[in-house]
């Protein structure tokens, strides 16, 4: 296992952090999770020199907490660091700030959390956390040796985020980052920004959930064109940690054989390993899965509100996910989401309101028709 600086912490993490999210249930169905399975899991990782690992509150119907702590004992603790995350809608004061982060530490069977993060947030979410405290109650808890270094994890646009790190003296930063999300969200500008300013970076969705793990065929034909070598995860995490930036890249693991296969990856892979024909491989890749776009929408929701309450965006954002990633309609979340709002492209009426509001001069009626039986 490669270890990698934690920018000004002035510690070194494991290049591979597991993700405590991804846990499958037993055959049965009688539980979300596997526990034995997965006390293995994690075992098998630490074992192999991982050092992070990461889990939140709300994960696994709020029980990945518990399933990793029961995990590390057994002299298990002493070998990692652990990183979890208060979520903003279940706190709304200090009072109940405490009472989360304490449940957090009995069911996770320590005395601190090493890497405590604010979950998820954008700028109105962090305006809330200040409203209610949370800036003072962390500092508190680091002075009291309950937490280690105070942390957020982000989903929003740069903007957001470039306000938020700028503005309290953050130790580490999560931010959603892979070969396709350069420019998505936090982005590149995000993730040089915080190594401009020493706060190590983990990173989540890696391989954006798996589906930069599995190739469509046009990408693939350039994996085996390539002179070396390496499955679509592998070329995923290693383009990833070329960036000296990266302290530590999370993958969720869900069976043995994926825990060691991202032992033998990590393994292989420094800060600026990666030669200039692999990278221009990597950006080919990147201009490849591009080119399976559906349509050009940008998310801006100018077309927003839709009179009818079709989630345009959504909508399009989901079939581009299928056209680019092959990702199967039935299990996408975010479509799944939709339907079950009653936002779905069979409400739309073609009154035009959307197109006559749209930058992009997009067909948007004929498109959400192709879309919506695409879809369903």
């Amino acid at each position: 296992m490669k270890y990698r600086n934690f920018g000004k912490l002035g510690i070194q993490g494991s290049a591979f952090g597991l993700g405590c999210m991804r846990f499958n249930g037993p055959a049965s169905g009688d539980t979300i999770i596997d526990e034995q399975k997965a006390i293995a899991l994690i075992r098998r990782a630490i074992d192999g020199g991982v050092t992070y690992l990461d889990t939140a509150y709300v994960y696994l119907d709020r029980t990945s907490e518990i399933v990793l702590g029961k995990a590390l004992r057994d002299g298990y603790r002493e070998k990692v660091t652990i990183a979890t995350k208060m979520p903003m809608e279940y706190v709304h004061n200090r009072e109940e700030m405490q009472a989360l982060l304490d449940e957090e530490l009995k069911k996770l069977q320590t005395d601190h959390i090493d890497f405590y993060l604010m979950h998820g947030i954008n700028k109105e979410k962090w305006e809330y956390f200040k409203s209610i405290g949370a800036p003072q109650f962390f500092e508190d808890m680091v002075r009291e040796g309950k937490i280690r270094y105070k942390c957020f994890s982000f989903h929003g646009p740069y903007e957001d985020f470039e306000f938020i790190i700028n503005d309290w003296d953050w130790d580490m930063v999560q931010i959603q980052y892979n070969f396709m999300d350069v420019d998505n969200q936090a982005g590149t500008k995000g993730l040089e920004l915080a190594g401009r300013l020493g706060i190590p970076v983990v990173i989540m969705e890696g391989l954006l959930g798996g589906r930069l793990a599995h190739a469509p065929e046009n990408v693939q034909a350039l994996y085996d064109a390539f002179p070396v070598k390496r499955s679509a995860a592998e070329w995923g995490f290693r383009w990833l940690c070329n960036h000296p930036q990266i302290a530590t890249v999370l993958s969720g693991c869900n069976e043995f054989e994926q825990v060691d296969d991202n032992l033998r990856i990590f393994d292989t892979v420094e800060p600026n390993i990666m030669s200039a024909d692999e990278l221009k491989l990597m950006e080919d890749v990147r201009v490849a899965y591009l080119s399976r776009t559906k349509i050009g929408c940008t998310g801006c929701r100018y077309c927003m509100p839709c009179p009818n309450g079709v989630d345009i965006p959504g909508i399009f954002k989901a079939w581009n996910n299928v056209g680019l990633y092959s990702v199967d309609p039935k299990h996408d979340w975010d479509l799944n989401q939709i339907r079950g709002r009653g936002a779905g492209a069979d409400n739309c009426v073609a009154c035009g309101a959307c197109e006559a509001a749209c930058p992009q001069h997009l067909g948007i009626i004929e498109a959400l028709k192709q879309a919506w039986g695409e879809l369903n």
